[in-house]
Protein backbone atom coordinates (compact mmCIF):
# COMPACT_ATOMS: atom_id res chain seq x y z
CA UNK A 1 0.00 0.00 0.00
CA UNK A 2 1.50 3.43 -0.67
CA UNK A 3 1.90 6.35 1.65
CA UNK A 4 -1.04 7.99 -0.37
CA UNK A 5 -3.34 5.10 0.51
CA UNK A 6 -2.41 4.38 4.25
CA UNK A 7 -3.33 8.49 4.43
CA UNK A 8 -6.79 7.89 3.15
CA UNK A 9 -7.11 4.96 4.95
CA UNK A 10 -6.33 6.63 8.49
CA UNK A 11 -8.32 9.63 7.37
CA UNK A 12 -11.65 7.16 6.29
CA UNK A 13 -10.81 5.43 9.46
CA UNK A 14 -10.68 8.11 12.04
CA UNK A 15 -14.08 9.67 10.37
CA UNK A 16 -15.69 6.16 11.16
CA UNK A 17 -14.31 6.05 14.06
CA UNK A 18 -15.95 9.64 15.04
CA UNK A 19 -19.27 8.31 13.92
CA UNK A 20 -19.22 5.41 16.33
CA UNK A 21 -18.34 7.64 19.28
CA UNK A 22 -21.67 9.74 18.38
CA UNK A 23 -23.92 6.78 19.36
CA UNK A 24 -21.87 5.82 22.30
CA UNK A 25 -22.41 9.04 23.34
CA UNK A 26 -25.85 9.32 22.59
CA UNK A 27 -26.30 5.91 24.14
CA UNK A 28 -24.39 7.22 27.99
CA UNK A 29 -27.02 10.41 27.24
CA UNK A 30 -29.82 7.72 27.51
CA UNK A 31 -30.82 9.51 23.88
CA UNK A 32 -32.19 5.88 23.31
CA UNK A 33 -33.57 4.46 26.59
CA UNK A 34 -37.58 4.54 25.86
CA UNK A 35 -39.51 4.09 21.94
CA UNK A 36 -40.13 7.67 21.76
CA UNK A 37 -35.96 9.08 22.03
CA UNK A 38 -34.74 5.89 19.94
CA UNK A 39 -37.23 6.69 17.15
CA UNK A 40 -37.74 10.41 17.49
CA UNK A 41 -35.47 11.82 19.94
CA UNK A 42 -38.14 12.74 21.83
CA UNK A 43 -39.06 15.74 19.29
CA UNK A 44 -35.99 18.08 20.37
CA UNK A 45 -34.27 18.33 17.16
CA UNK A 46 -33.51 22.08 16.23
CA UNK A 47 -34.59 23.49 12.97
CA UNK A 48 -30.65 23.10 11.27
CA UNK A 49 -30.04 19.59 12.57
CA UNK A 50 -34.17 19.15 11.02
CA UNK A 51 -32.97 20.42 7.87
CA UNK A 52 -29.73 19.38 7.33
CA UNK A 53 -30.89 15.65 8.98
CA UNK A 54 -33.48 15.40 6.48
CA UNK A 55 -31.13 16.34 3.29
CA UNK A 56 -28.61 13.71 4.41
CA UNK A 57 -30.41 11.12 4.73
CA UNK A 58 -32.12 12.37 1.51
CA UNK A 59 -29.27 13.36 -0.70
CA UNK A 60 -27.96 9.01 -0.45
CA UNK A 61 -24.99 7.82 -2.22
CA UNK A 62 -27.11 8.78 -5.65
CA UNK A 63 -25.67 12.31 -4.79
CA UNK A 64 -22.15 11.68 -5.00
CA UNK A 65 -22.35 8.50 -6.72
CA UNK A 66 -25.61 8.18 -8.87
CA UNK A 67 -26.21 12.19 -10.06
CA UNK A 68 -22.70 12.46 -11.32
CA UNK A 69 -22.54 9.11 -12.59
CA UNK A 70 -25.30 9.89 -14.98
CA UNK A 71 -24.53 13.34 -16.09
CA UNK A 72 -20.98 11.75 -17.02
CA UNK A 73 -22.42 8.98 -18.89
CA UNK A 74 -25.27 10.49 -20.78
CA UNK A 75 -25.39 14.22 -20.28
CA UNK A 76 -27.82 16.47 -18.46
CA UNK A 77 -31.31 15.90 -19.79
CA UNK A 78 -32.34 12.66 -17.16
CA UNK A 79 -30.31 14.18 -14.39
CA UNK A 80 -31.30 17.63 -14.82
CA UNK A 81 -34.71 17.06 -14.92
CA UNK A 82 -34.37 15.06 -11.87
CA UNK A 83 -32.94 17.39 -9.92
CA UNK A 84 -35.59 20.24 -11.12
CA UNK A 85 -38.09 17.53 -9.33
CA UNK A 86 -36.33 16.75 -6.24
CA UNK A 87 -35.62 21.02 -5.54
CA UNK A 88 -39.23 22.01 -6.22
CA UNK A 89 -40.08 18.52 -4.08
CA UNK A 90 -38.20 19.52 -1.14
CA UNK A 91 -39.31 22.82 -0.81
CA UNK A 92 -43.10 21.60 -1.38
CA UNK A 93 -42.83 19.45 1.65
CA UNK A 94 -41.34 21.49 3.81
CA UNK A 95 -43.95 24.40 2.99
CA UNK A 96 -47.23 22.56 2.91
CA UNK A 97 -46.61 18.73 4.69
CA UNK A 98 -43.91 19.21 7.19
CA UNK A 99 -45.87 21.55 10.50
CA UNK A 100 -49.13 19.97 9.89
CA UNK A 101 -47.61 16.62 10.43
CA UNK A 102 -45.50 18.01 13.40
CA UNK A 103 -48.71 19.13 14.85
CA UNK A 104 -50.75 16.40 14.23
CA UNK A 105 -48.05 13.38 15.27
CA UNK A 106 -47.94 15.49 18.39
CA UNK A 107 -51.36 15.55 18.85
CA UNK A 108 -52.22 11.56 17.98
CA UNK A 109 -48.63 10.89 20.24
CA UNK A 110 -47.50 9.04 17.12
CA UNK A 111 -43.70 8.27 16.44
CA UNK A 112 -43.71 6.68 13.35
CA UNK A 113 -45.28 7.35 10.04
CA UNK A 114 -47.78 4.37 10.45
CA UNK A 115 -48.93 4.75 13.92
CA UNK A 116 -49.55 8.68 13.27
CA UNK A 117 -51.92 6.79 9.84
CA UNK A 118 -53.56 4.42 12.40
CA UNK A 119 -54.36 7.39 14.91
CA UNK A 120 -55.12 9.80 12.46
CA UNK A 121 -57.53 7.30 10.83
CA UNK A 122 -59.02 5.92 14.67
CA UNK A 123 -58.09 2.49 13.32
CA UNK A 124 -58.14 0.38 16.53
CA UNK A 125 -57.39 -2.93 14.49
CA UNK A 126 -54.06 -1.01 13.26
CA UNK A 127 -54.54 -2.36 9.43
CA UNK A 128 -53.40 0.51 8.28
CA UNK A 129 -50.51 0.58 10.20
CA UNK A 130 -49.88 -3.03 9.35
CA UNK A 131 -49.61 -2.12 5.56
CA UNK A 132 -47.71 0.92 6.05
CA UNK A 133 -45.13 -0.73 7.90
CA UNK A 134 -45.01 -3.81 5.59
CA UNK A 135 -44.51 -1.17 2.51
CA UNK A 136 -41.46 0.50 4.50
CA UNK A 137 -39.59 -2.92 5.01
CA UNK A 138 -40.49 -4.13 1.72
CA UNK A 139 -39.36 -0.44 -0.13
CA UNK A 140 -36.47 0.29 2.55
CA UNK A 141 -34.45 -2.98 2.24
CA UNK A 142 -33.46 -2.49 -0.86
CA UNK A 143 -32.82 1.16 -0.47
CA UNK A 144 -30.36 0.50 2.29
CA UNK A 145 -29.28 -2.25 0.13
CA UNK A 146 -27.90 0.36 -2.38
CA UNK A 147 -26.08 2.32 0.46
CA UNK A 148 -23.85 -1.02 1.18
CA UNK A 149 -23.11 -1.69 -2.19
CA UNK A 150 -22.08 2.44 -2.87
CA UNK A 151 -19.48 1.35 0.62
CA UNK A 152 -18.27 -1.64 -1.24
CA UNK A 153 -18.02 -0.24 -4.10
CA UNK A 154 -15.41 2.82 -2.94
CA UNK A 155 -13.09 0.48 -0.88
CA UNK A 156 -13.14 -1.38 -3.54
CA UNK A 157 -12.52 1.03 -6.67
CA UNK A 158 -9.66 2.51 -4.45
CA UNK A 159 -7.49 -0.21 -2.43
CA UNK A 160 -8.99 -3.15 -4.14
CA UNK A 161 -10.62 -4.65 -1.16
CA UNK A 162 -12.80 -7.11 -1.95
CA UNK A 163 -16.08 -5.29 -2.39
CA UNK A 164 -17.92 -8.06 -0.28
CA UNK A 165 -15.31 -7.69 3.14
CA UNK A 166 -15.47 -3.59 2.39
CA UNK A 167 -19.37 -3.51 2.31
CA UNK A 168 -19.75 -5.83 6.03
CA UNK A 169 -17.19 -3.36 7.05
CA UNK A 170 -19.04 -0.20 6.38
CA UNK A 171 -22.68 -2.65 7.20
CA UNK A 172 -21.31 -3.09 10.64
CA UNK A 173 -20.17 0.88 11.62
CA UNK A 174 -23.78 1.79 10.15
CA UNK A 175 -24.98 -0.83 12.29
CA UNK A 176 -23.36 -0.30 15.32
CA UNK A 177 -24.00 3.65 15.81
CA UNK A 178 -27.79 3.03 15.01
CA UNK A 179 -28.51 0.71 17.31
CA UNK A 180 -26.44 2.47 19.94
CA UNK A 181 -27.68 6.07 19.89
CA UNK A 182 -31.26 5.58 18.22
CA UNK A 183 -32.41 9.10 16.59
CA UNK A 184 -30.94 11.49 17.71
CA UNK A 185 -27.00 9.80 17.02
CA UNK A 186 -28.66 9.34 13.52
CA UNK A 187 -29.48 13.28 13.23
CA UNK A 188 -26.25 14.42 14.42
CA UNK A 189 -24.35 12.07 12.43
CA UNK A 190 -26.04 13.29 9.73
CA UNK A 191 -25.59 16.78 10.13
CA UNK A 192 -21.87 15.85 10.32
CA UNK A 193 -22.28 13.84 7.17
CA UNK A 194 -23.81 16.69 5.31
CA UNK A 195 -20.46 18.80 5.75
CA UNK A 196 -18.50 16.64 4.17
CA UNK A 197 -20.47 16.01 1.48
CA UNK A 198 -20.40 19.64 0.82
CA UNK A 199 -16.94 19.84 1.52
CA UNK A 200 -16.26 16.65 -0.73
CA UNK A 201 -18.35 18.52 -3.52
CA UNK A 202 -16.51 21.88 -3.91
CA UNK A 203 -13.23 20.29 -3.45
CA UNK A 204 -13.25 17.92 -6.20
CA UNK A 205 -15.03 20.75 -8.62
CA UNK A 206 -11.61 22.89 -7.97
CA UNK A 207 -9.46 19.93 -8.46
CA UNK A 208 -11.27 18.51 -11.47
CA UNK A 209 -11.44 21.48 -13.52
CA UNK A 210 -7.30 22.26 -13.41
CA UNK A 211 -7.08 18.29 -13.95
CA UNK A 212 -9.43 18.75 -17.17
CA UNK A 213 -7.75 21.43 -18.23
CA UNK A 214 -9.65 24.51 -17.35
CA UNK A 215 -12.82 25.41 -17.42
CA UNK A 216 -13.22 26.29 -21.10
CA UNK A 217 -11.86 22.73 -22.15
CA UNK A 218 -14.63 21.43 -19.89
CA UNK A 219 -17.36 23.26 -21.96
CA UNK A 220 -15.51 22.61 -25.23
CA UNK A 221 -15.32 18.69 -24.48
CA UNK A 222 -18.99 18.87 -23.20
CA UNK A 223 -20.69 20.98 -26.58
CA UNK A 224 -18.59 18.15 -28.81
CA UNK A 225 -21.27 15.93 -27.49
CA UNK A 226 -24.67 15.46 -28.85
CA UNK A 227 -27.12 16.29 -26.99
CA UNK A 228 -24.92 16.39 -23.71
CA UNK A 229 -25.35 19.79 -22.82
CA UNK A 230 -29.23 20.15 -24.03
CA UNK A 231 -31.89 19.48 -21.57
CA UNK A 232 -34.15 18.40 -24.63
CA UNK A 233 -31.95 15.47 -25.83
CA UNK A 234 -29.23 13.90 -23.75
CA UNK A 235 -26.40 11.78 -24.50
CA UNK A 236 -26.21 8.32 -25.69
CA UNK A 237 -22.05 7.30 -25.30
CA UNK A 238 -22.92 3.86 -26.81
CA UNK A 239 -23.15 5.27 -30.05
CA UNK A 240 -22.41 8.97 -29.98
CA UNK A 241 -25.67 10.40 -30.84
CA UNK A 242 -28.10 12.65 -29.30
CA UNK A 243 -31.03 11.20 -27.43
CA UNK A 244 -34.46 12.42 -27.44
CA UNK A 245 -36.02 13.76 -24.20
CA UNK A 246 -39.50 15.02 -25.02
CA UNK A 247 -42.69 15.87 -22.92
CA UNK A 248 -43.55 12.66 -21.28
CA UNK A 249 -39.97 11.33 -19.99
CA UNK A 250 -39.89 15.35 -18.88
CA UNK A 251 -42.83 15.20 -16.66
CA UNK A 252 -41.93 11.33 -16.20
CA UNK A 253 -38.68 12.65 -14.56
CA UNK A 254 -39.97 15.70 -12.70
CA UNK A 255 -42.42 12.91 -10.66
CA UNK A 256 -39.39 12.53 -8.64
CA UNK A 257 -40.38 15.52 -6.36
CA UNK A 258 -43.48 13.37 -5.81
CA UNK A 259 -41.69 11.27 -3.51
CA UNK A 260 -40.89 13.82 -0.73
CA UNK A 261 -44.15 13.64 0.60
CA UNK A 262 -43.78 9.94 1.48
CA UNK A 263 -40.51 9.09 2.29
CA UNK A 264 -40.99 8.03 6.25
CA UNK A 265 -37.18 8.98 6.88
CA UNK A 266 -37.98 12.18 5.98
CA UNK A 267 -41.09 13.06 7.17
CA UNK A 268 -39.85 11.48 10.92
CA UNK A 269 -37.17 14.86 11.11
CA UNK A 270 -40.61 16.67 10.60
CA UNK A 271 -42.29 15.08 13.40
CA UNK A 272 -39.00 15.42 15.63
CA UNK A 273 -38.18 18.76 15.41
CA UNK A 274 -38.92 20.70 18.82
CA UNK A 275 -40.88 23.51 17.74
CA UNK A 276 -43.03 23.52 14.25
CA UNK A 277 -42.64 27.79 13.94
CA UNK A 278 -38.50 26.53 13.75
CA UNK A 279 -39.62 24.62 10.05
CA UNK A 280 -39.63 27.96 8.51
CA UNK A 281 -35.91 28.28 9.54
CA UNK A 282 -35.15 24.28 7.87
CA UNK A 283 -37.36 24.97 5.51
CA UNK A 284 -34.78 27.66 3.91
CA UNK A 285 -31.73 25.89 5.02
CA UNK A 286 -32.36 22.74 3.22
CA UNK A 287 -33.90 24.40 -0.08
CA UNK A 288 -31.05 26.21 -0.54
CA UNK A 289 -28.40 23.04 0.20
CA UNK A 290 -30.37 20.57 -1.40
CA UNK A 291 -30.49 22.91 -5.09
CA UNK A 292 -26.79 23.78 -4.80
CA UNK A 293 -25.21 20.17 -3.78
CA UNK A 294 -27.36 18.80 -7.09
CA UNK A 295 -26.27 21.38 -9.17
CA UNK A 296 -22.45 20.96 -7.88
CA UNK A 297 -23.08 17.21 -8.50
CA UNK A 298 -24.23 17.20 -11.92
CA UNK A 299 -21.24 19.89 -12.72
CA UNK A 300 -18.91 16.79 -11.52
CA UNK A 301 -20.05 14.20 -13.65
CA UNK A 302 -19.22 16.76 -16.57
CA UNK A 303 -16.39 17.74 -15.02
CA UNK A 304 -15.38 13.73 -15.14
CA UNK A 305 -15.68 13.62 -18.59
CA UNK A 306 -13.30 16.00 -19.67
CA UNK A 307 -10.51 14.50 -17.31
CA UNK A 308 -11.32 11.02 -18.71
CA UNK A 309 -10.83 12.22 -21.86
CA UNK A 310 -7.32 13.45 -20.98
CA UNK A 311 -6.54 10.52 -20.51
CA UNK A 312 -5.97 11.10 -16.33
CA UNK A 313 -8.48 8.25 -15.52
CA UNK A 314 -9.84 5.69 -17.77
CA UNK A 315 -13.12 6.22 -19.60
CA UNK A 316 -16.08 4.67 -17.95
CA UNK A 317 -18.72 3.14 -20.43
CA UNK A 318 -21.26 1.16 -18.07
CA UNK A 319 -23.59 2.95 -15.56
CA UNK A 320 -22.00 1.34 -12.80
CA UNK A 321 -18.41 2.17 -13.86
CA UNK A 322 -19.85 6.51 -14.66
CA UNK A 323 -21.06 6.15 -10.68
CA UNK A 324 -17.23 5.60 -9.24
CA UNK A 325 -16.09 8.97 -10.86
CA UNK A 326 -15.91 10.86 -7.79
CA UNK A 327 -13.81 7.98 -6.49
CA UNK A 328 -11.54 8.16 -9.41
CA UNK A 329 -11.01 11.91 -9.11
CA UNK A 330 -10.48 11.49 -5.29
CA UNK A 331 -7.69 8.78 -6.07
CA UNK A 332 -6.35 10.95 -9.23
CA UNK A 333 -6.13 13.50 -6.07
CA UNK A 334 -3.72 11.29 -4.28
CA UNK A 335 -0.88 10.61 -6.20
CA UNK A 336 -0.18 14.82 -5.71
CA UNK A 337 1.51 14.65 -2.94
CA UNK A 338 0.79 14.04 1.30
CA UNK A 339 -1.47 16.91 1.40
CA UNK A 340 -3.27 16.10 -1.04
CA UNK A 341 -3.87 12.60 -0.40
CA UNK A 342 -5.19 13.62 3.32
CA UNK A 343 -8.11 15.74 0.94
CA UNK A 344 -9.07 12.60 -1.19
CA UNK A 345 -9.50 10.87 2.13
CA UNK A 346 -12.00 13.82 3.29
CA UNK A 347 -13.46 13.57 -0.20
CA UNK A 348 -13.82 9.56 0.12
CA UNK A 349 -15.40 10.08 3.86
CA UNK A 350 -17.71 12.57 1.68
CA UNK A 351 -18.96 9.70 0.15
CA UNK A 352 -19.10 7.09 3.10
CA UNK A 353 -21.32 9.95 4.61
CA UNK A 354 -23.58 10.28 1.67
CA UNK A 355 -24.14 6.59 1.75
CA UNK A 356 -24.33 6.20 5.44
CA UNK A 357 -26.42 9.06 5.90
CA UNK A 358 -29.36 7.73 4.78
CA UNK A 359 -28.23 3.84 5.70
CA UNK A 360 -29.10 4.38 9.09
CA UNK A 361 -31.99 6.87 9.01
CA UNK A 362 -33.73 3.67 6.70
CA UNK A 363 -32.88 1.18 9.22
CA UNK A 364 -34.27 3.11 12.01
CA UNK A 365 -37.38 3.60 10.15
CA UNK A 366 -37.76 0.17 9.11
CA UNK A 367 -36.77 -0.82 12.57
CA UNK A 368 -40.02 1.05 13.98
CA UNK A 369 -42.20 -0.92 11.81
CA UNK A 370 -41.23 -3.94 13.28
CA UNK A 371 -40.93 -3.72 16.61
CA UNK A 372 -43.45 -0.67 17.13
CA UNK A 373 -46.48 -1.00 14.23
CA UNK A 374 -46.16 -4.57 13.70
CA UNK A 375 -45.28 -6.48 16.97
CA UNK A 376 -47.00 -3.99 19.51
CA UNK A 377 -49.46 -1.80 17.96
CA UNK A 378 -50.92 -5.01 15.33
CA UNK A 379 -50.38 -8.03 17.06
CA UNK A 380 -50.72 -6.12 20.61
CA UNK A 381 -47.73 -8.02 21.98
CA UNK A 382 -47.45 -5.67 24.98
CA UNK A 383 -43.45 -5.63 25.75
CA UNK A 384 -41.71 -3.64 28.29
CA UNK A 385 -39.43 -1.14 27.91
CA UNK A 386 -35.95 -3.36 27.87
CA UNK A 387 -37.74 -5.85 25.66
CA UNK A 388 -39.05 -3.51 23.20
CA UNK A 389 -35.20 -2.10 22.92
CA UNK A 390 -34.19 -5.33 22.32
CA UNK A 391 -36.48 -5.73 19.63
CA UNK A 392 -35.80 -2.78 17.90
CA UNK A 393 -32.25 -3.00 17.98
CA UNK A 394 -32.25 -6.42 16.69
CA UNK A 395 -34.78 -5.83 13.62
CA UNK A 396 -31.79 -3.08 13.16
CA UNK A 397 -29.74 -6.06 12.95
CA UNK A 398 -31.59 -8.40 10.83
CA UNK A 399 -32.71 -5.85 8.12
CA UNK A 400 -29.24 -4.67 7.53
CA UNK A 401 -28.09 -8.86 6.84
CA UNK A 402 -30.80 -8.82 4.82
CA UNK A 403 -29.63 -5.70 3.13
CA UNK A 404 -26.18 -7.19 2.67
CA UNK A 405 -27.55 -10.16 1.18
CA UNK A 406 -29.60 -7.92 -1.63
CA UNK A 407 -26.18 -6.03 -2.36
CA UNK A 408 -23.81 -8.22 -2.77
CA UNK A 409 -23.70 -8.25 -6.66
CA UNK A 410 -21.02 -5.38 -7.17
CA UNK A 411 -22.39 -4.54 -10.56
CA UNK A 412 -26.14 -3.18 -9.50
CA UNK A 413 -26.61 0.59 -10.27
CA UNK A 414 -27.31 2.72 -7.31
CA UNK A 415 -28.99 5.03 -8.80
CA UNK A 416 -31.50 2.36 -10.69
CA UNK A 417 -32.26 0.62 -7.23
CA UNK A 418 -32.43 3.96 -5.45
CA UNK A 419 -35.38 5.02 -8.28
CA UNK A 420 -37.09 2.25 -7.50
CA UNK A 421 -37.74 2.61 -3.81
CA UNK A 422 -38.21 6.41 -4.01
CA UNK A 423 -41.27 5.53 -6.28
CA UNK A 424 -42.33 2.95 -3.93
CA UNK A 425 -42.57 5.41 -1.18
CA UNK A 426 -43.90 8.25 -2.88
CA UNK A 427 -46.69 6.27 -4.27
CA UNK A 428 -48.02 4.95 -1.00
CA UNK A 429 -47.46 6.76 1.91
CA UNK A 430 -47.09 10.64 -0.50
CA UNK A 431 -51.12 10.90 -1.39
CA UNK A 432 -52.29 9.24 2.16
CA UNK A 433 -50.32 11.68 3.63
CA UNK A 434 -51.50 14.93 1.92
CA UNK A 435 -55.17 13.93 2.13
CA UNK A 436 -54.66 13.04 5.88
CA UNK A 437 -53.65 16.58 6.36
CA UNK A 438 -55.76 18.23 4.07
CA UNK A 439 -59.16 16.62 3.30
CA UNK A 440 -61.06 16.06 6.61
CA UNK A 441 -63.44 13.76 4.65
CA UNK A 442 -60.90 11.22 4.01
CA UNK A 443 -61.36 7.73 6.33
CA UNK A 444 -59.57 4.92 7.00
CA UNK A 445 -61.04 2.68 4.00
CA UNK A 446 -59.77 5.37 1.75
CA UNK A 447 -56.06 5.65 3.36
CA UNK A 448 -56.04 1.75 3.21
CA UNK A 449 -57.35 1.70 -0.53
CA UNK A 450 -54.51 4.40 -1.60
CA UNK A 451 -51.75 2.41 0.21
CA UNK A 452 -52.45 -0.85 -1.57
CA UNK A 453 -53.39 0.96 -4.87
CA UNK A 454 -49.88 2.40 -4.70
CA UNK A 455 -47.71 -0.08 -3.66
CA UNK A 456 -49.38 -2.85 -6.33
CA UNK A 457 -48.94 -0.54 -9.04
CA UNK A 458 -45.41 0.72 -8.42
CA UNK A 459 -44.67 -2.97 -9.21
CA UNK A 460 -46.86 -2.97 -11.95
CA UNK A 461 -46.36 -0.74 -13.99
CA UNK A 462 -42.14 -1.07 -13.62
CA UNK A 463 -42.24 -4.83 -14.52
CA UNK A 464 -45.73 -5.13 -16.70
CA UNK A 465 -46.84 -1.88 -17.96
CA UNK A 466 -43.75 0.23 -18.93
CA UNK A 467 -41.86 -2.37 -21.32
CA UNK A 468 -44.47 -1.72 -23.23
CA UNK A 469 -43.22 1.41 -24.66
CA UNK A 470 -44.06 4.40 -26.13
CA UNK A 471 -46.61 6.78 -23.68
CA UNK A 472 -46.36 3.79 -20.98
CA UNK A 473 -42.18 4.15 -20.66
CA UNK A 474 -42.44 6.89 -17.63
CA UNK A 475 -41.32 6.08 -13.95
CA UNK A 476 -44.10 4.54 -12.24
CA UNK A 477 -43.57 6.92 -9.62
CA UNK A 478 -46.29 9.84 -11.21
CA UNK A 479 -48.92 7.06 -12.27
CA UNK A 480 -48.85 5.08 -9.20
CA UNK A 481 -48.52 7.99 -7.47
CA UNK A 482 -52.38 9.41 -9.23
CA UNK A 483 -54.21 6.48 -9.16
CA UNK A 484 -53.44 5.84 -5.22
CA UNK A 485 -54.28 9.48 -4.69
CA UNK A 486 -57.87 8.65 -6.79
CA UNK A 487 -58.12 5.35 -4.92
CA UNK A 488 -57.87 7.59 -1.44
CA UNK A 489 -60.64 9.32 -2.82
CA UNK A 490 -62.86 7.75 -4.33
CA UNK A 491 -63.26 4.88 -1.83
CA UNK A 492 -63.25 7.59 1.09
CA UNK A 493 -66.46 9.17 -0.39
CA UNK A 494 -68.10 5.75 -1.39
CA UNK A 495 -67.78 4.29 2.27
CA UNK A 496 -68.91 6.30 5.76
CA UNK A 497 -67.62 9.74 6.67
CA UNK A 498 -64.85 9.50 9.36
CA UNK A 499 -66.46 9.74 12.80
CA UNK A 500 -67.02 13.04 14.69
CA UNK A 501 -64.31 12.77 17.05
CA UNK A 502 -61.92 12.26 14.26
CA UNK A 503 -63.23 15.23 12.62
CA UNK A 504 -63.44 16.85 16.10
CA UNK A 505 -59.03 16.24 16.28
CA UNK A 506 -58.70 17.48 12.97
CA UNK A 507 -60.24 20.60 13.53
CA UNK A 508 -58.57 21.49 16.79
CA UNK A 509 -55.46 20.88 14.80
CA UNK A 510 -55.73 22.44 11.87
CA UNK A 511 -57.64 25.57 13.51
CA UNK A 512 -53.99 26.37 15.39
Amino acid sequence: MTTAQIIIVITIVAYLFAMLMIGVIFSRKGAADTSNSFYIGGRSLGPLVTAMSAEASDMSSYLLMGLPGLAYIAGVAEVGWTVIGLAVGTYLNFLLVSRRLRRYSAKLNAFTVPEYFSNRYGDKKHAISLIAALIILVFFVPYTASGFKAVGTLFNSLFGIDYHLAMLFGAVIIISYTTLGGFMAVSTTDLIQSLFMSIALVIVVFFGIGQAGGMAQVAANAKELPGYLNLFQGYNMADNTAGSYGFLPIVSTLAWGLGYFGMPHILLRFMAIRDEKELTISRRIASVWVVISMAVAIFIGIIGYSISKAGKIDMLTTSAESETIIIKIAGLMAEHGVILALVAGIILAGILAATMSTADSQLLAASSSVSQDITQDFLGIDLSQRMGMILARGTVIVIAIIGIILAWNPNSSVFRVVSFAWAGFGATFGPVMLLSLFWKRSNRQGAFAGLLVGGVMVFVWKFLIAPLGGAFAIYELLPAFILALVADVVVSLLTPAPEQEILDVYEEVMKN
